[in-house]
This record gives C-alpha cells, structure tokens and sequence, in this order.
C-alpha cells in the first residue's frame, strides 16, 4: 500500500465501523492500515437502494489533526469592536484575537443559558424580550433554528474547514467534518457555543454582553468609537456582524452614511407535513434504520410571469418557531435537534425578487427596510399576538378555505386564514406555481399545512463594500455576515467574519 490513498466505498444505511473497515481490508488486501472518513453522502436516488456513498482516505502511518488554515500572528495594540456574537461576529473576534489583535464583542443579547429563558418565557407565556429571543442573543439567529452547516460557495474551503474544526473542538459532532450535510442540532449547539466563547476568552478575548450599539462616533471617513446604551467604547478597527434582523441598526448606519442598496431576497412561509409522509414519499418507507429522517430540495423556475420559488432551510424531525426581531412583528423559521426525531418535517418556501422589481420602483435602502417591517406587522396585527395564519397547502392552490383540521408543531398557537390575501399577489401566485409543482415531485405536498411569515432567509439590502471589505467611503469600518447582504448561513457567514478578519490583519503586515 502506498503512504496515503483514497479509495471510494458504498455502505448500508446502518453499517458499523467494524463494516466499514473490514469493506476497506477487502479492498486493500490487508488489515494493517490507518483510515478515517473525507466524505460522506446518502444515495437516495433509488428507493430500492438507499445507501452511503463515502470517501474514505487510509495510510501506513496514524492521521495528524492539521489544519491548513493559517493565521499569521503579528506584534500589535490594535483593538478592534465587533458588535454581534452570531458566526461572522465570533470568527472575526476568534481569528483576529489569535492573530495577536485586542479584541472585544458587544453583544446586545443575552448569553446561551439566558437566552434559553427568555425564549421558554416567549414560547410558555408569549412574552418577547426584544435583545433576547431566537433571533437574537450568543451564536445568533443559527443557534436555536437547526445548525446546518452548509453551504454552496467553493471560494471559501480553507475558512470552512476551519469553522468545522472549530465547532468540533467545541464539543460538536465529529461527522460534520465529512457529512455532505453537516448537522449539529439546536440541543448540542446550546452546549457548543458556550464552548467557543471560553475557547475565545481563553485566547484574550472579551465580550460584553446585554449591551447594544446605537450610534457611532467618527471623524470624516474614520470610525472613532462606539456608542452603547451601557457606554463609549473606542477602537482602531470596527466590525458590525448584526445579523439581517436588525433593522434599528441598519438606520443608525445609514444615517451616520453608511451606503446600502436593494438586492434580492426571498419572502414566503413556512410548511409543515408529518415525517413519516416525507420519509415515504422519499425513502419508500416510514422509516429506514441507520437513518433520522427524509429531508427535500425543491426548486421552481417559473418563468417570465412569475419569481422563482424554493425550499430553504428544510428542517426534517423538526418544529416551527417564532423568530421575531422586534416586537409587533411576527415571523416564523424552523428548528431541529442533533437526532431530528420530531414527528413532524418543515421547511421554508419561498419566491426570490426585490422588493423594487415587485413594487416597480426606485427605492431607497431605508424604504426597503420599512416596506418589509410593514409587512412583519402585518402578520402579528392580525391577533396581536405570536400564534399565526395558517392554511392547508391544496386549498392555497385553489384560492379557498376549505375547514380542513390543520396540524402543526408550532406552539404560540395558528388560526385558519386565506394567507394568499396577505402576501402581495405576485408573490401569492408565485408561490401558488411553486406548489402545484412540488405536489407532483412529492405526493403528500398538498397535504401539509402553510404557516406565517417566513422574511428572514436573507437581507434585502446589502452594504456597498470596497474590494478590501471595508464599508465604502470609511477607512476602518467592516459589515460582516447575513447583516452584510454578502452572505447567508451559518458558513458563510462565518467565512465573510474570517475574510473581514484576514483584511484587517493584511493591512498591518
């Protein structure tokens, strides 16, 4: 055998390491070798043959855990603000303070253990504490919605398999270093994101939490300071990782001339089926051992006279949350834990466009911003309250209510509601092609129920960057991650805190 090689295997939905090796001995013709898996993907393709398909790298000699992401250490004094703790706040503070920088997070939520409280006080009494809820508070929005780390961007390998690592130095599942689909789960991210905040304040680094920014102090096109309702923080560097929820923010920004335009975004619901009909329509059977649950990736391309449509963020073994990023507002995302053993399976569909090719009209950033918050208000205005309109998916496509039982995980409670009437009509219609469509891909589509508002699977507007990242017309101020409008997910945005982090240590080489 040579000193390392890589060989491909196929693998039962519930085969054991014992399995695995002895398949690979076969392959070899020897039982003295070392391995450990690269890559690991279900084949569901044919119902009759469900399998892994993995990459699996073996040498003579044992694996050394290297990483092949640098980060170089400089002699500096530098201190640079980070306000937001969500991935791209925590990357950049994480790779900054290791490069040898001062640094300090400004958190206006709580920390993990807190936040948890406050979303148990929402959930149980529908009480919202507008700087601690699922949208905000430590790891952001990501921690308490699913932990999917995932993502479609191939210019980012070094800074993703250093965010991989890193939640696994926290305590995540080692699989997520191989997994086509790495998962951790809202239970274990509770427990990792602690994790990283030690490894964080191990390494030098302070955050401040319960402390929100509202306004900043400069001089000319240089940021000075911070303003936060607990104090002035100065700095030579400042990062905003904010997330796309905060709109309030935004308009401090923008009013301190920060420059933003209109991009596309997606706008939709939720919909929810039971499981079992999705492990049925996809598997051919309620359940396959080995396995956790079926998951779907649908897409409609529509054409001229409609926006394209999607799934987003699906959410197998999961449930429906409120994810509000400010009060009066309603808005719903999904969640899973690590095992995904709900009965029930959700997933966001949604239509993508810009709110100005919708209304067909210039708009400002600020206008943007208003148009959808009018639109979250809409949605809670209805009841005054967090439970949501609801709809059973065949009768949208009709345009009718038809008294079916609807059935939901979502807690804070739903109501039977015409939600075509809520969306404007592109949209409506839009998404009504979308569904008709997905009802002939998966038989029991129809049958599911559609929930709420779904506004938050990116920002409709995005900072005007220069090509070293920071904020156009400013010399040391950065917008990172979803609240950037140049990312979307726990990975990405993590991979845009890390770029912004490596901008910044490359000025003072």
């Amino acid at each position: 055998m040579s000193l390392s090689k890589e060989i491909n295997a196929s693998m039962p939905p519930s085969y054991s390491e014992a399995e695995l090796k002895n398949i690979v001995a076969d392959i070899l013709k020897s039982d003295d070798f070392y391995y450990r898996i690269k890559r690991k993907s279900l084949d569901a393709r044919k119902k009759s043959d469900i399998h892994w398909e993995m990459a699996v790298e073996v040498s003579d000699f044992p694996f050394k855990n290297e990483s092949s992401f640098d980060i170089p250490h400089i002699r500096t004094n530098k201190k640079i603000i980070i306000a937001g703790c969500g991935p791209a706040g925590f990357f950049a503070a994480y790779v900054l303070q290791l490069a040898g920088f001062r640094t300090v997070v400004i958190e206006k939520g709580k920390p993990v253990d807190q936040r948890a409280q406050d979303i148990d006080f929402l959930e149980n009494e529908g009480v919202f504490n507008k700087n601690s809820n699922y949208a905000y508070g430590e790891g952001g929005a990501g921690t308490f919605s699913d932990g999917k780390l995932t993502s479609r961007s191939k210019q980012i390998n070094s800074e993703r398999d250093f965010i991989l690592e890193t939640y696994v130095k926290g305590g995540a599942p080692e699989e997520i270093l191989w997994l086509s689909k790495p998962h951790v789960g809202s239970d274990n991210l509770k427990r990792v994101i602690p994790n990283l905040r030690k490894m964080y304040e191990s390494a030098g680094g302070k955050i401040i939490f319960s402390s929100e920014v509202t306004d900043i102090k400069k001089s000319g096109s240089k940021v000075l300071s911070v303003i936060t309702d607990t104090g002035e923080i100065d700095g030579d560097y400042f990062i905003f990782a904010i997330g796309h929820s905060s709109f309030e923010t935004y308009r401090m920004l923008m009013r301190n001339g920060v420059p933003f335009k209109g991009k596309i975004f997606a706008l939709g619901s939720r919909v929810e089926h039971f499981q079992k009909d999705i492990n049925l329509s996809q598997w051919g059977k309620e359940s396959i051992q080995g396995l956790k649950a079926a998951e779907y990736k649908l897409t409609f391309k529509g054409d001229s006279n409609f926006f394209p449509v999607y799934s987003f963020c699906m959410c197998p073994g999961g449930r429906i949350v409120p994810s509000s990023g400010s009060s009066g507002t309603s808005v719903v995302n999904g969640m899973s834990n690590y095992l995904r053993n709900s009965k029930y399976a959700n997933s966001a569909i949604v239509t993508a466009f810009s709110i100005e090719s919708l209304l067909r009209k210039d708009m400002s950033p600020s206008e943007i911003i208003d148009w959808l918050e009018k639109l979250e208000q809409k949605f809670f205005d209805l009841k005054k309250n967090y439970s949501v309109p609801a709809i059973n998916i065949d009768d949208f496509i009709k345009g009718k209510i038809s008294g079916k039982k609807l059935v939901s995980s979502y807690r804070q409670g739903f109501f039977s509601y015409p939600l075509f009437e809520l969306f404007p009509k592109k949209v409506s219609t839009s998404i009504r092609n979308g569904f008709e469509f997905f009802s002939r891909q998966i038989r029991c589509f129809p049958e599911g129920v559609m929930l709420g508002l779904e506004s938050k699977t990116s920002s409709p507007i995005q900072v005007i960057r220069e090509t070293n990242l920071t904020v156009a017309s400013f010399d040391n101020l950065y917008i990172a991650g979803e609240g950037s409008g140049w990312s979307g997910g726990i990975i990405s945005s993590g991979a845009d805190g890390i770029r912004v982090a490596k901008s910044i240590i490359n000025s003072e080489i």
